[in-house]
């Protein structure tokens, strides 16, 4: 509590002479511009500015951590105006030391960083982005999706989102962490250990990337680090879950045993179920989860964890789907997974475009929200909406999204406090739920969902006629639930 009161007064300090500062600089000036965040996600030109930088480490103070991060923020709001013009918000591009680990055209794999001198609070984001599992659509996604094969054109600079934003209100527990994006150029599903070959003409060493990047990165602080955070979407969510434990021993046997490693895995979470509607295997979108990833494992060369691969020897395919890869990784894993989730109904050829969904569409969809709940319910720490979308962490609106009133980025932080007070053997604390997961029965019955915006006119949809489209039947829906059509509808109107 001393160290706390101590920090306390030196944040009061700063603010009353940050206040002070600023009000000198303003007066008889024009009016200040109001605060804008930085823009979306896209890439800008390296700007040589000099960076100010304001290092907090959270990890003295993590048994008070609320009403640290109060001070912070507050903080930093009042900071900005005055050095917004300074604050340098980009990751920037370096590529690894090890150039014999490479992009799937042989190109050499890199990294964004953006260091937080003074955090010990590492988290290495992966991308994704699908995959290919054969020559021919590997050719064809090398001239279609280049930038996920080849490092030749990756801007020097990137700007993060969600839980890649360096904002306090757009990323209140982890801004000010040393951020780490690491692009997807390995079209493996982060798995591969196989260099470029003339048979295959692609080199998929998507497993060696991650483990080179974090060698690179203990050279820049990542020795001190107190928490590692391995996150990830879609593929790179996958990617989490096949990697995690690896990362964790190799830092574990490079001597860095104090390093605590962690999982999140969102929109990772994928079902090896029977398709709506069975195609031909001719490419990702149309083939089976279990096809494509049974054909990739073999071309990629792909490697699954040692206790997954001991469970399921033979069929190591079996690795790449949550459910069965989840009991055997020991690290620590938070699961964000929407229970409706885009990616997963395309591989189950489920159109959402075009005419309304038929019945048989519709329950084959419901029966999706209930299969995906099923799989989840052992998952100790975990974030399940129930909203029809594919991937969320590193969007700027995975603030608003809310399970039974928590927030995800609320649910992190309670799943950080809870692994700090297991580890100091303190009970976990209270009305900090970390177990969430929707219980309601269609796609966007949760009102916190992403706006839904039809995919021809763009125009918004609200929920009624976004379920009216996906052929939801009211007065079928309304015996179901025990309650009259006009009820039903009145909920569904008012977002209830």
């Amino acid at each position: 509590m001393t160290l706390i009161r101590v920090v306390s007064s030196v944040l009061l300090l700063v603010l009353m002479q940050s206040g002070a500062l600023c009000a000198r600089r303003f007066r008889g000036g024009r009016n200040p511009q109001p605060r804008r965040s930085p823009p979306p996600p896209t890439y800008r030109a390296d700007r040589g500015d000099t960076t100010e930088s304001f290092p907090l480490d959270f990890t003295a103070v993590e048994e008070n951590m609320d009403n640290f991060m109060t001070q912070v923020k507050n903080l930093a709001q009042s900071l900005y105006p005055c050095s917004a013009q300074k604050l340098d918000y980009d990751m920037r591009l370096n590529f690894l030391e090890n150039t014999s680990v490479t992009c799937n055209d042989g190109t050499p794999a890199g990294y964004y960083l953006k260091e937080s001198r003074g955090s010990r609070r590492w988290l290495i984001f992966l991308e994704g982005g699908w995959y290919c599992f054969n020559k021919e659509n590997c050719d064809s996604r090398y001239e279609t999706m280049r930038r996920l094969m080849s490092s030749s054109k990756w801007p020097q600079t990137k700007t993060g989102t969600g839980i890649l934003s360096p904002l306090p209100e757009e990323n209140p527990h982890w801004w000010n962490a040393n951020m780490v994006f690491v692009p997807y150029c390995s079209s493996d599903v982060w798995s591969g250990v196989t260099a470029k070959t003339d048979q295959s003409g692609y080199a998929f060493m998507g497993s060696l990337i991650i483990q080179e990047v974090v060698k690179d990165l203990l050279k820049k602080g990542l020795e001190n680090a107190k928490v590692l955070l391995l996150a990830g979407s879609s593929a790179g969510g996958t990617g989490v879950l096949l990697n995690v434990d690896r990362v964790a021993e190799m830092l574990e046997g490079l001597g860095h045993t104090a390093i605590q490693v962690r999982g999140l895995s969102d929109s990772g979470w994928f079902l090896d179920n029977k398709q709506y509607h069975c195609t031909d295997c001719v490419d990702t979108a149309s083939c089976a989860p279990t096809e494509t990833i049974k054909r990739g494992i073999k071309y990629w060369g792909g490697m699954v964890p040692e206790r997954c691969k001991q469970a399921h020897e033979g069929e190591e395919w079996n690795c790449f789907f949550g459910y069965r890869v989840f009991p055997s990784i020991k690290s620590p894993v938070f699961v964000v997974q929407w229970l409706f989730d885009e990616a997963q109904l395309t591989v189950d050829n489920i159109q959402l475009t075009g005419q309304p969904v038929q019945e048989g569409q519709w329950r084959y969809i419901q029966n999706l929200g209930t299969e995906l709940r099923n799989t989840l319910k052992d998952v100790p720490a975990m974030f399940a909406p129930a909203c029809l979308s594919h991937e969320v962490i590193t969007r700027n609106y995975w603030i608003d999204v809310q399970v039974k009133g928590t927030s995800l980025p609320r649910a992190l932080h309670c799943w950080d406090r809870s692994l700090h007070d297991n580890r100091n053997n303190k009970a976990p604390p209270k009305g900090c739920p970390v177990h969430l997961i929707d219980s309601c029965p269609w796609p966007h019955c949760n009102p916190t969902c992403p706006t839904i915006r039809d995919q021809f006119t763009g125009q918004e949809m609200n929920v009624i006629q976004f379920l009216m489209h996906m052929g939801f039947d009211v007065q079928k829906m309304a015996q179901q639930q025990g309650m009259d059509p006009s009820k039903l509808l009145g909920m569904l109107s008012s977002g209830s």
